[in-house]
């Protein structure tokens, strides 16, 4: 999570999506750098809303926009399932090592997951809550200029961004019947994809 106070913006970190490139880039900029632990650096909206909301609405009388990225649902899987074969993951307890990608979202859409498919949710981690507090701009990973044009300007800065965290490269598609069973079980993470300009 990024904080930039004086243009009221917080940077939420969803996994597999590209920012803790953005992360690594604007870092000298931010205000406030949350990048560990894993689930304060990757603090969905709802856990935003219960601890980091507060200190900035009650010590400063500031409420702060969210931005989040979301990435493709399938190819977001997919970058799970391939960072999770990464060398060093081989005799780990979550490692996709022997297990197909149709065997990986097979798992990953059952109600008690296993391990190694237990990556959460991207909806989930937009969710808006009960108070209203929610995503205020989202952004495909698909369109990185969008993303960074806005955070350029928002910020008047020029990014130079590297790569960070990069899972290993594989040619993945799930079968047919899997994409469909898929597609059907999570409609609104695909819907809330293809809402996003």
């Amino acid at each position: 999570m990024i904080v930039f106070f004086k243009e009221r913006l917080a940077f939420l970190s969803v996994p597999k999506t590209g920012t803790t490139a953005y992360e690594k880039a604007l870092a000298p900029r931010a205000d406030m750098v949350i990048s560990d632990p894993p689930m304060l650096k990757h603090a969905p909206v709802y856990r935003y809303n219960r601890f980091v909301r507060p200190m900035f609405l009650k010590v400063c009388d500031a409420e702060l926009e969210l931005m989040a990225v979301m990435r493709e649902p399938i190819s977001w899987l997919g970058s799970w399932y391939r960072y999770r074969r990464r060398p060093f993951m081989e005799g780990r307890p979550n490692n996709t090592f022997g297990v197909t990608f149709d065997e990986f979202v097979l798992a990953y859409m059952k109600g008690d997951k296993p391990g190694f498919a237990d990556v959460g949710s991207q909806l989930k981690f937009m969710e808006t809550q009960p108070n209203g507090t929610g995503i205020t701009h989202h952004f495909r990973y698909e369109d990185q200029a969008r993303l960074r044009s806005f955070l350029e300007e928002r910020l008047d800065v020029t990014l130079s961004l590297g790569q960070e965290n990069v899972s290993p490269k594989m040619e993945l598609a799930l079968s047919p019947n899997v994409e469909k069973r898929f597609r059907r079980k999570f409609a609104a993470e695909l819907e809330l994809y293809e809402s996003i300009p």
